[in-house]
């Protein structure tokens, strides 16, 4: 009798979960702003190891919706994006993803693709957010804004290796960002100068895109790609939000980014 209550129990959680991520999975998360951060009070030694974690779990997606990093955490994060570990991560997901895209079996009909988000994936913002506590400060739009339009974002060394070797192997590149239509000018001289060209096509948040959430935004773009005929084999972002949702790629390379979460 125990054991058949067990197997039961099992069963039925199994399917719960299952019916329920089934409908959620394409949901976009809350806004950042409707739920500012907890964070718990440590000191110490035990400093580098709790900001270790957490940053462990922002990457994995484990974190609740979170505004900004923990205060105990700003040393560790400027000298994670500052120093050799943040270089060494971003190194290896263009590696792993250089080496996937070499694997992939073209259809020779001009459909395979490889779509990259633009900022902190192609682009560095981290000039902008040197001056704005690398992610301790609440995100202020209009003052990224006016970053962006200074059309300065230096490259990101690994991905515009990964993006340059992509196009050699024959994939069509698609670049899908969430900035505004209106900075498109701006971002198109911006990734020039910074050594990224050639791509096949570049999708802005038009005005009325602008309330979606970027699971959302990013998900219907790609299910308009799908529906033109292209198979997405690659897919790059730094945020969860890049990656997840529905038409999603063969296979997704997530780069690290402690400094801000989109949902």
């Amino acid at each position: 009798m125990k054991k058949i209550c067990v197997i039961f129990l099992v069963l039925v959680s199994f399917f719960s979960s299952s019916a329920c991520s089934d409908e959620t999975s394409l949901l976009p998360k809350p806004s950042i702003l409707q739920y500012p951060s907890e964070h718990k009070k440590v000191d110490g030694e035990e400093v580098n190891l709790y900001c270790t974690s957490w940053r462990f779990a922002a990457e994995t997606n484990n974190l609740a919706p979170w505004s900004t990093i923990p205060a105990e955490c700003a040393d560790y994060v400027k000298d994670y994006v500052m120093g050799r570990g943040y270089a060494t991560d971003l190194e290896r997901v263009s590696e792993e993803a250089s080496i996937f895209a070499s694997s992939v079996e073209f259809s020779g009909d001009g459909k395979d693709i490889w779509v990259f988000d633009i900022d902190e994936t192609l682009l560095s913002n981290l000039p902008y957010y040197i001056d704005h506590a690398f992610g301790l400060e609440l995100f202020d739009h209009s003052e990224f804004d006016k970053w962006v339009e200074r059309g300065v974002a230096p490259p990101i060394a690994p991905s515009l290796k990964l993006y340059q070797r992509v196009i050699d192997l024959g994939y069509k590149i698609f670049l899908l960002t969430g900035r505004k239509e209106t900075h498109r000018l701006v971002t198109v001289e911006n990734l020039i100068n910074a050594g990224f060209q050639n791509w096949d096509k570049l999708i802005l948040r038009s005005p009325d895109e602008q309330h979606k959430m970027a699971t959302l935004y990013k998900s219907e773009k790609r299910d308009e790609m799908v529906k033109e005929g292209y198979r997405i084999r690659g897919n790059s972002g730094d945020q969860w939000s890049d990656l997840l949702g529905s038409s999603i790629s063969q296979r997704s390379f997530k780069l690290p980014n402690p400094m801000y979460y989109i949902p």
